[in-house]
């Protein structure tokens, strides 16, 4: 759905595997780094990329999986299913 959206897809894995993610997109000012879980599980690279300064065009991350709407003051959570609406909504946000 984000190709289809026009994004160009990179992957990230720093050298020492400690952080990995699986999509970037930028709108606007801010790198964003996308996270797709097939579970609930947490997230620890988005965390990573968020919180270290040597990272300082990243000031939020999305998560995609199995959840509601929502917002932890460090990303957003997003089901799925409005994958397809994330370009909209990061142009309006």
């Amino acid at each position: 759905m984000l190709y289809k959206q026009g994004y160009a897809l990179y992957f990230f894995r720093n050298e020492k595997s400690t952080i990995e993610m699986d999509f970037f997109v930028r709108d606007k000012d801010p790198l964003i780094p996308v996270e797709v879980k097939a579970n609930d599980s947490s997230t620890p690279s988005l965390n990573k990329l968020i919180e270290k300064s040597e990272f300082s065009d990243i000031m939020y991350g999305i998560k995609l999986g199995r959840r509601n709407i929502g917002w932890n003051r460090k990303f957003y959570t997003f089901p799925y299913f409005l994958t397809f609406m994330l370009k909209r909504w990061l142009k309006e946000k």
